[in-house]
This record gives structure tokens, C-alpha cells and sequence, in this order.
């Protein structure tokens, strides 16, 4: 598709722009009646289709979006197709629930190529702008029209050389300000935040996301409690993921993000006890020291606008981040299925193959109900009803089959016995109890007041780039989300959250990209068509976050039957949350570029405009840097990780070398234009 053929069809096409008709059937006379005075179609072939759609054989109206269809008529004559743009005064309904506005109808020989896929679809994807909406709308002539498509087409062709800073991230100069204007971007939004909540897609997403961070909770609280001893464990993660994740969403700036522990984070804390033990220092006091220091950092990063940093990054660096968890997320799911084979249980090899079948069971289940929603069977509103809630009914399922197949012994989740802390003191008599909530910080040594600002500069920084590049990715343009966001005001919660947490020997909380991506994701509403999907807006809801984590809160009074929740189940969930997320980032799509038929490349902007031979190298420099956060990540290089994030930035602006200025802002849009996006067919 280019911008000439898109022009030329629209000049050649015939115009209704006044079509009062009422119905599909008087709406197809009058434009093959128009067509016919044109010239455009003889009288005799008028006449035979008007017989055929008496005869109810009338073709589907494909829905182009937002109110825009096409219809195809062919017939048994000669000559090139031709196109009648028509628009009706009130809309029609068409078979599939789509309401239609502007009707395409392309009247041609049998096996004649129209002209629709490549050049009528643009039209619908620009009636997504509100704006061009009512300009099509209140166009008078074909030449008004014309003009506003012309517009929106020039504007699409036109790369954006350099990035537009959103309003979000344009520093103020004056104190406080960013903060301050922060507050006042959401306050009116305030009490939208939870009506708009109350939606069945809200509900949902509730019972996705209380599995997707509850589980989380779990497994990281006990992969902690082994890194430090039992000092922190899973029950102290469960108690900051609730309380964190309630006060998140009450106060933040973009309260669809999801605060978690991340890895980083666990290895982190990890590398501090260790070093704890080796200088013979207390851990709990010292951890409160480094957490204070921390949240002093953070708050003054929102006080002096330093989130407005966050700029320099690009669609380059935030891709790669968000590849990076995704790998992680699926990597890491998979090994735990499998990891039952390496230590077989009581029930030998039986146990591990029945985890497998209920972790990809999981999996597929969760898949093929989201993908229902392009499907032609049964009627939208139970599809968007199975697609909304596949990731529920996949858990629920895969559970019930399970407790169907108790005799096989499938490891459940390890939740706490009782609701206390982990760490188990013993007192000068030689009895143990469980310490106390509060950690006192003056119980450290007096220079590990002072000395602890070195890790925390260290741990301030990978928070600062896990937070604003995970909010980045929320407020992808793709998104559409328009209440704005809070990056300054987020940074100063997460900042008082960290000191709270640490006097409480709770571990720390950050936006977790997965979890966040997919609670986007849940409240999302998509235009299925075609083999596509379109993000068409998002509810943002606080009421969401807010009750997924008082669940989460509120578990703690229901261990018992948590624990009978087969752990596979939850891989399949992380599996199913890691491929999801990965849908829509364009690093996926240039690397399938590799394996995909060079005559069925999809038409994307950047394969259209970029040499081939520099969507490679792009992609392989990009793979590059992915490669080598992954082995940072997992080596004694560690505690460096976030060093190797920010150096993305400055890689990304070496490229200039590579690549001209045009190549990179196709390369590295920060949003797609509206007519070339495409979204996968799976997850």
C-alpha cells in the first residue's frame, strides 16, 4: 500500500455521501443504481445483481473498524472492479454486530482483484482519530473527504525524525513541578478511575491478576527465604505485594501498573545477606538502612524531575527490556514444568507428566479462549465473554481436572502456616518465637549507617530504570490510554513504599513489566478482523489493582484452600503471561522477518521503507544487547545489571552511525502508524 494507489482509488471511486436509505438491502439499490448512472456498471449486470440479493444471496460485510465496511458483489462480466464510497445517514448493523457508517462496495468480474486490502483500509483505521471521524463525517462534497483522508495519509507517511517528548516527561524547571502537575494531570480523573471499573472486563482481569501476583508472591517469597536464611520469606512478600499493590493503586500517577518483586530485586537483597554475614552485621537492621537511603533517593529523583530522563529512551531500549522479562517469564516457566523429571516424587515419572499436561493445559486453554474473539462462531458478546475471562477459566479448569485426578500426587503451593514473620529468633531462656513486625534500624552498628548509601545508589538505580521503563511500556501509544500519566508521582509512592517496607522486613516493590503489560492487556478492548487485532481503547481503572491486591491481602485468611492449587497450573499461567506479552513488541516480528517467505512479508512500515539488510542489523544489534543483559543477568555480574540498561541508551545512540536519520525513526517509531499495525493471531 502506498500513498498514490490509496489517492487514486478514492479519486475514481463514486461518492454517496448523502444516503438516506434505511437497511443494507435499500442502501445496495441506491448504490447500484448510482453506479449505473455513473457508467460505472451496466444496466443489464444491475439488473442481475438486484435479482441475486432479492434471492437473499448477499455477500458479509467485512468490518474495516470504527464504523467503516466493505462489501465485495462480483458478477460474470468483463472490466475492472468498481468502488461507490458510500455514507449513510443512520448506520446499519451488520451480521456480525458491527455498526456501519461507511460502507465500501466493490462491484466486479468473478476472481477480479478489488482493491480493498491494500487500499480501502486505511479509511476505516483513520475514522479511529475522533477528530477525522467528524471531518469525514461533516465532509459535503468527495472532494471535502478527499481532503481529510489525504491529510491523515500525509501525516502517516511522514516519519517523525526526532521524538516528540510526551507532556509527562517535558521538565518544568520549577520545584516540585513535575510532581505537583502529576497530581494535578489525574485528580480529575479521580473518581472515573473506579467507575470505570465497573465492567465485567474489570471483573476479569480481578481473577487473572490475583493468580498472576499471588503466585508470584509465593514463589519469589521463597526463593528469598532461601537466599537469606528465612530471615524474609513468603509470607513477608504476600504481606508488601498486598499492602504495596493497595496504596499503589489509592496513589499513584498510572495505576494500571503492577507492583511486584522482581528478580533483579530477590538477587539483590540475596547479595546483601550474604554480605551481611561476611562483615558479621546484623541483616534485618542493615537491610532497614539501605531501604531509608533508597527511598530518600527516589523521592528526591520525583522531587527534582528526574523521571524526565526516561525520555531518552526509546521503543530500542524499552523492547529489549521488556523481550528480556518475557524470555525470563517463559524461560523460567518451563523449567519448572520440567523439573519434576530431575527429582521424581513418590510417584516416580507419573506426577511430572500429569504437572506437564496441566501446565500446557493451562497454557493452551488460556490461548485458544483469548484468540476466540476472532473466531466466527457464536454470537460477540460470548466470545468477548470467553476471551476476557480464558485465563480464569484455564486455571479453573486445569484445577478442577487435577482434584479429578488426586490419586496422582501433584506438588500444590507452599503457602505459609500461620500469619507471621518468617525469622524465628530464639531468646536468652533458648525459646524461639517469631520476631517482631517492626525492625528497629539503630540496631546496626553506627557506620553502617553511613556506609549503607552505596548499595542503595546501586538498588535506586535499578528501581528507577525497572519502574519508568515499565510505566513507558503502559503508556505505549498503542494503548490509547488518555487520562495521562504520573512518572514523578509514581517514582514518590514507590519511594515511601520502599521506607515502609523496609522498617517492616518486607521486601521491596517495584512495577513488574509482565504483570503490568497483562493487566493492560485484560482491560483492553480489540478490533478482531481480518487475521487482526487493534488496541480500540482501555479501561483505566484503579478498581482493579486496588482489588487484586486487598485478594491478595485477604488470602492470608484462606491459606488452607490455597494450598491445594497445583503449582503446574501457575506455570502454564507464567508461560501463558510471558508469550502474551510479547505480543506487539517489534523485536518478535523483525526476528520472524528471518524465517518468513521474502514474497509474504507482511507490510509493515519499516519493511516497506528500510532496506532489508538494515532491518537485519538492526534486529541483530538489538538481539545483541538482549543476549548480553540475559548473561549479566545471571552471572556474579548481577548487582551490575542495571548499569547494562542504561547503557542502552547509549548504544542506541551509536546507531546513528549505522543507520540514517529517516531509517532509525522507522526503525524506532514510537508508534506505529494506525494503518500498518498489526497484532498477532496468537497471544
Amino acid at each position: 500500500m502506498n500513498q498514490t494507489k490509496t489517492h487514486e482509488v478514492l479519486h475514481r471511486s463514486v461518492a454517496m455521501l448523502h444516503c438516506q436509505a434505511v437497511g443494507l438491502d435499500e442502501v445496495l439499490q441506491e448504490a447500484l443504481a448510482c453506479l449505473a448512472e455513473n457508467g460505472n456498471l451496466p444496466d443489464a449486470q444491475r439488473e442481475r445483481l438486484l435479482v441475486r440479493l432479492e434471492e437473499d444471496q448477499r455477500p458479509p460485510v467485512d468490518d474495516l473498524g470504527h464504523g467503516c465496511g466493505v462489501m465485495r458483489l462480483s458478477h460474470h462480466g468483463k472490466g475492472a472492479p468498481q468502488a461507490i464510497l458510500i455514507r449513510l445517514a443512520a448506520p446499519f448493523v451488520a451480521r456480525d454486530g458491527a455498526r456501519v457508517r461507511f460502507l465500501w462496495l466493490v462491484v466486479g468480474p468473478n476472481g477480479a482483484k478489488d482493491p480493498v486490502d491494500e487500499e480501502l483500509e486505511p479509511f476505516g483505521w483513520m475514522l479511529q482519530d475522533p477528530e477525522r471521524l467528524a471531518d469525514a463525517i461533516g465532509a459535503d462534497t468527495r472532494g471535502d473527504l478527499l481532503a481529510v483522508y489525504s491529510a491523515y495519509l500525509e501525516e502517516l507517511e511522514t516519519p517523525a525524525l526526532e521524538h516528540e517528548v510526551p507532556v509527562e516527561l517535558r521538565r518544568t524547571g520549577r520545584p516540585l513541578g513535575g510532581l505537583i502537575d502529576d497530581i494535578k494531570r489525574r485528580m480529575p480523573h479521580y473518581l472515573t478511575d473506579f467507575s470505570d471499573g465497573l465492567h465485567p472486563k474489570a471483573l476479569a482481569s480481578v481473577f487473572f491478576l490475583f493468580f498472576a501476583c499471588f503466585a508470584p508472591a509465593v514463589a519469589f517469597g521463597g526463593l528469598l527465604g532461601v537466599l537469606t536464611d528465612g530471615q524474609v520469606g513468603a509470607m513477608e512478600m504476600i504481606v508488601a505485594t498486598a499492602l504495596c499493590g493497595t496504596v499503589y493503586a489509592l496513589f499513584s500517577g498510572q495505576p494500571l501498573t503492577i507492583l511486584g518483586s522482581t528478580g533483579p530485586i530477590i538477587i539483590f537483597m540475596g547479595i546483601l545477606y550474604r554480605l551481611t554475614q561476611d562483615v558479621g552485621i546484623p541483616f534485618l537492621p542493615s537491610l532497614a538502612w539501605v531501604g531509608l537511603w533508597t527511598s530518600l533517593i527516589l523521592i528526591v529523583m520525583a522531587v527534582t524531575e528526574a523521571s524526565s530522563l526516561i525520555q531518552y529512551f526509546t521503543r530500542f531500549t524499552d523492547e529489549t527490556f521488556a523481550a528480556l522479562i518475557s524470555l525470563i517469564f517463559i524461560v523460567e516457566a518451563i523449567k519448572d514444568m520440567l523439573k519434576g523429571f530431575d527429582e521424581p516424587g513418590s510417584n516416580g515419572y507419573e506426577a511430572a507428566f500429569f504437572g506437564v499436561i496441566l501446565a500446557l493445559g493451562t497454557y493452551i486453554v488460556a490461548t485458544a479462549l483469548r484468540s476466540i474473539r476472532r473466531s466466527a462462531f457464536l454470537r460477540r458478546p460470548i466470545r468477548e465473554f470467553l476471551a476476557d475471562f480464558g485465563p480464569t477459566i484455564a486455571i479453573g479448569s486445569m484445577a478442577a481436572l487435577s482434584f479429578v485426578f488426586h490419586p496422582v500426587d501433584v506438588e500444590t503451593l507452599t503457602v505459609p502456616a500461620s500469619i507471621q514473620p518468617s525469622y524465628l529468633e530464639t531468646l536468652s531462656n533458648g525459646v524461639t518465637q517469631p520476631r517482631a513486625w517492626f525492625v528497629n534500624p539503630l540496631d546496626a552498628p553506627m557506620w553502617v549507617w553511613a556506609a549503607s548509601i552505596l548499595p542503595a545508589i546501586l538498588v535506586s538505580l535499578l528501581i528507577y530504570l525497572d519502574q519508568n521503563i515499565t510505566v513507558r511500556l503502559v503508556n505505549n501509544p498503542d494503548y490509547k490510554l488518555n487520562k495521562g500519566a504520573g512518572y514523578h508521582l509514581d517514582m514518590a509512592v514507590v519511594g515511601v513504599l520502599i521506607a515502609i517496607c523496609s522498617l517492616f522486613g518486607l521486601p521491596w516493590m517495584v512495577a513488574a513489566t509482565v504483570r503490568s503489560l497483562n493487566h493492560v492487556n485484560s482491560l483492553a478492548t480489540v478490533e478482531a478482523h481480518g487475521g487482526k487485532e487493534r488496541v480500540v481503547a482501555v479501561r483505566e481503572t484503579r478498581l482493579t489493582g486496588l482489588l487484586v491486591h486487598v485478594m491478595v491481602g485477604l488470602s492470608l485468611l484462606f491459606l488452607g484452600v490455597l494450598s491445594y492449587v497445583p503449582m503446574s497450573v501457575l506455570f502454564g499461567l507464567f508461560l501463558f503471561m510471558g508469550v502474551a506479552s510479547m505480543s506487539g513488541n517489534q523485536f518478535f516480528e523483525r526476528v520472524r522477518l528471518w524465517v518468513t517467505d521474502p514474497q509474504m512479508l507482511p507490510p509493515t512500515h519499516y519493511v516497506r521503507r528500510v532496506p532489508k539488510s538494515k532491518v537485519s542489523l538492526f534486529t541483530v544489534i538489538q538481539a545483541v544487547c538482549l543476549g548480553v543483559l540475559w548473561v549479566v543477568k545471571t552471572s556474579t555480574l548481577g548487582i551490575l545489571f542495571p548499569v547494562f540498561i542504561a547503557l542502552l541508551v547509549p548504544i542506541r545512540a551509536l546507531m546513528k552511525r549505522f543507520f540514517s536519520p529517516e531509517q532509525l525513526a522507522y526503525l524506532d517509531a514510537e508508534e506505529d502508524p494506525e494503518m500498518e499495525r498489526e497484532a498477532d493471531a496468537g497471544p
